[in-house]
């Protein structure tokens, strides 16, 4: 049996105000592909489905047009929510999608209900189950309580997975065919690499009341907002979302990352998904698949003039680009003449090679020294600006600051 571990589809997210839905769909696209392809049992999409509770309609009706053609394939779909989502509008119509073949999986509650995929062999008979585990993203502050664990990651998850096992030793006990075991979740696993586009989910934890019950030393390993991986020894393979970049941390226990990048921090990431086997109950094999989808990320730092004319950038030219220019001072129009070679510059940033000039008087300083009203405003836009004022730009000053004289003097 062949698992799709995706996760973290951020559907109707932008790119720093640029819209990211045509690249969305290409990377839909890009899945179907990797499901027909490879033969694929089952889709796994391990939280944040939607960039935000309330996702734009156009998100929406994304998500279902993926979901019917994955199921005019007539490959069941598992899918949770993460942090970004919201579980209730995410989790409506969860009962009627089931009998379509798409298994929304939201209430913390029901972690324990998995969704058991069955491999038969040409004769019909069942060879191995599969039991997945679909473990929404638990707010601690909400969930701790809930459960009578201190409200943080690790307490719930161990909470949630001890659960999952309770369930999988029965259900183990009562099969006539190997059950393999998979659990996901939305969390920050110890050891996992973030990227600049993940919202920090360890914000505003609280530590643990007096009152909480006891938890193992081993379960609090790491901070509040990481869960130690060990959480999940035991299980067959553990489908992990909320970090953007796909990554091991064990064997069994992996991030599939996002389907695109979502910030420039993850120009460098191979983005696509895991195809994880399972055989005779047992995992036998992780195979990483890429998706090429959207316009491509460059990363970009130097001069103004090497990045205008140097040919090693050629290959940036059709690229979302974040430039970053460190001439000493800022340069004239230098956003605008970097689009000439780059028209999708995104972000623009002037960091001088040296670091920012030194600065030997403070501000106020300046205002006690500088002997007229015209150098303070020069002054005033070198340091601002980090790059003295122009001859046009002093004489423009000196024309404003006589004409608020003069319109003073008549005043």
């Amino acid at each position: 049996m062949i698992l799709l571990h995706t996760s973290d589809w951020h559907l109707g997210r932008s790119f720093h105000g640029t819209g990211l839905l045509a690249a969305q769909e290409e990377a839909m696209e890009a899945m179907l592909a990797t499901v027909r392809e490879h033969a694929v049992d089952a889709v796994l999409v391990a939280g944040d489905v939607y960039d935000r509770a309330l996702p734009p309609a156009d998100a929406v009706r994304l998500l279902d047009r993926t979901l019917a053609r994955l199921q005019a394939e007539g490959v069941p779909v598992v899918l949770t929510s993460g942090n970004h989502d919201s579980a209730v509008r995410l989790g409506f119509g969860g009962a009627l999608m089931a009998a379509a073949g798409v298994h929304v999986r939201t209430d913390p509650d029901a972690c324990a209900e998995p969704v058991v995929l069955t491999e038969r062999d040409e004769g019909g008979a069942v060879v191995q189950q599969v039991a997945v585990y679909g473990l929404p993203y638990l707010e601690p502050r909400h969930q701790g309580p809930a459960w009578g664990v201190a409200p943080h990651h690790t307490a719930v998850t161990t909470e949630a997975v001890r659960r999952i096992r309770a369930d999988l030793t029965a259900r183990r006990a009562d099969a006539q065919t190997p059950v393999a075991s998979v659990v996901m979740a939305h969390l920050f696993a110890a050891g996992g690499e973030g990227s600049d586009s993940e919202r920090d989910i360890g914000e505003g934890e609280h530590p643990a009341p007096q009152e909480a019950p006891h938890q193992a030393p081993e379960a609090l390993v790491g901070t509040l907002g990481q869960v130690p991986v060990g959480v999940f020894d035991g299980l067959d393979y553990a489908a992990l979302g909320h970090l953007h970049g796909r990554q091991r941390l064990t064997e069994s226990v992996r991030y599939s990352g996002s389907p695109l990048p979502y910030s420039f921090s993850e120009a460098r990431h191979r983005k696509g998904a895991w195809l994880v086997h399972m055989e005779a109950g047992a995992l036998t094999r992780v195979q990483e698949v890429d998706w090429e989808a959207g316009r491509r990320l460059a990363v970009l730092s130097g001069t103004l003039e090497d990045l205008l004319s140097s040919p090693e950038h050629a290959w940036a030219e059709e690229r979302w680009v974040q430039a970053t220019v460190t001439d000493d001072e800022r340069p004239e129009r230098a956003l605008e003449r970097l689009k000439s070679r780059f028209p999708h510059v995104l972000v623009f940033r002037h960091e001088p090679a040296g670091g920012p000039r030194a600065r030997t008087r403070t501000y106020a300083r300046l205002l006690r020294e500088t002997p007229s009203d015209h150098a303070l405003a020069v002054g005033f836009v070198d340091h601002v600006r980090q790059r003295p004022a122009t001859g046009p730009e002093q004489d423009l000053l000196r024309d404003a600051l006589e004409a608020a004289r003069l319109k003073e003097a008549q005043a």
